[in-house]
């Protein structure tokens, strides 16, 4: 099979190239990026071609953060609706968290999830692996028995690993196996019972808080351990300035880390709360302009190497309930462009930037071969119209769930169609 993607701006921040070229592929791999392609004798011949005047061509969209519920939470989300959501948000690899049920703490989860993700899903999934049994904190999972099975990372997303002698065996043997440590940083006896940022609207609304020192705590000890064990350690979901500023103290020592921000944390603050809204709870919760401030910083001088979803889905009868018993996370993988794309249009981040926020840097945290336009590559490839405009309708989304804080919000940037491995999984209605 071949596509010709004619006209388009190719934006490959691997490459260094912002240009209008053409695209070529054939059988799954990009053949050839060049000029008028279709004008070179034979290149193109019978190729299918896409005419992508006046679009965005980006290497397929990495998310290092999606929670997609099956095994255990199949009402929720499954492999197939999740990759679904991921295909339509422009992500062609998505990396899924441990919190299932059971947990993938062993070899035979991270299989069935493989297998599942190979016959249903319509995106690359890379399994993150369990740090403990059970995430639990208590006993190291089988690491070397999850790298084998095709985890890409290791991480309680969801807990926070307490011990400090338990992260820090964690870090060490992951070294061992060149995995990423991928942590959710919050002190539990620190945010107990909290359902939103302690500050003044928490006070306002009589509600109990989580204060930002909840985070930075498990930063500093987190950064602490990697100095000690040279492991990779990857910080999850930042949300505060604080914790922003120890990272790139950190980077500054040429320590080995790398950290993801969210889009909800660098769109809204904790004043987005006042309603009530269960559909705007999450952990970390939202925090204040100081911090969304900080963090846009933080991806624009590098200090947060990726942008990631935290997709998180939660029926709608729980997210119903009152808003200190609804569940924490909110949905994201089909809004993520355009609120990163926000950046660009407001001035604070480079068009480059952001697509490498959402490519080529996730590809390296997790060494895998995509995030790149390159010649010889995998054929994940992303089409955008970086002008069309749309209106999040919950009920339109490819997720399960519609656990949106962004419902009935005015979007720029429309993701038209989605490429993996050579084969078109999305097409929006569209005008190509």
């Amino acid at each position: 099979m071949k596509f010709l993607i004619a006209n388009g701006r190719i934006v490959d921040p691997a490459n260094r190239l912002n240009h209008l070229l053409d695209l070529l592929i054939v059988d799954g791999k990009i053949s050839k990026v060049g000029a008028k392609l279709s004008d070179a004798l034979g290149a193109a011949k019978d190729a299918q071609i896409i005419d992508a005047s006046g679009k965005l061509v980006v290497p397929g969209l990495i998310d290092l953060h999606t929670h997609l519920r099956e095994p255990g939470y199949e009402y929720k989300e499954t492999i197939k609706t999740g990759t679904a959501s991921a295909a339509a948000g422009g992500f062609t690899t998505i990396c899924v968290m441990p919190n299932t049920k059971p947990v993938n703490d062993n070899q035979s989860v991270t299989e069935f999830i493989l297998d599942k993700a190979q016959k249903e899903g319509m995106v690359n999934v890379c399994p993150i692996g369990a740090i403990t049994k059970g995430s639990l904190g208590q006993e190291l999972a089988e690491i070397a028995e999850l790298k084998a099975a095709g985890c890409v990372g290791i991480s309680d997303d969801g807990r926070p690993v307490m011990n400090s002698e338990v992260m820090r065996r964690a870090m060490e043997y992951a070294k061992t196996f060149d995995l990423p440590v991928i942590d959710h940083c919050e002190d539990l006896s620190l945010s107990d019972g909290g359902v939103m940022h302690e500050g003044r609207i928490s006070t306002q609304l009589g509600l109990k808080g989580i204060p930002m020192a909840s985070e930075e705590v498990m930063v500093a000890r987190d950064l602490i351990l990697a100095e000690q064990t040279g492991a990779h350690l990857h910080l999850a979901h930042i949300s505060t300035a604080g914790s922003v500023r120890m990272i790139r103290e950190a980077k500054a020592r040429s320590l080995r880390v790398t950290a993801e921000a969210c889009p909800h944390h660098f769109t809204l603050t904790h004043e987005a709360l006042m309603d009530f809204d269960g559909n705007k709870k999450m952990n970390p919760p939202l925090r204040t302009k100081a911090d969304v401030e900080a963090i846009i910083e933080g991806l624009r001088d590098g200090t947060l190497d990726a942008i990631a979803t935290d997709h998180a889905p939660h029926a709608p009868e729980e997210k119903l309930q009152e808003f200190e018993s609804a569940p924490f996370g909110v949905i994201g993988l089909e809004t993520a462009w355009p609120l990163a794309y926000a950046l660009v249009t407001s001035g604070m981040l480079s068009l480059e930037e952001v697509v490498a926020r959402l490519t080529v840097n996730p590809a390296r945290i997790i060494k895998c071969d995509r995030g790149t336009l390159s010649e010889g590559a995998v054929a994940d490839v992303t089409l955008i119209d970086p002008d069309e405009t749309w209106v999040v309708d919950p009920g339109e989304l490819q997720s399960k769930s519609k656990n949106t804080p962004f419902a009935g919000w005015k979007m720029r940037g429309r993701v038209l169609k989605t490429i993996v491995g050579g084969k078109v999984v999305w097409s929006a209605v569209s005008k190509i």
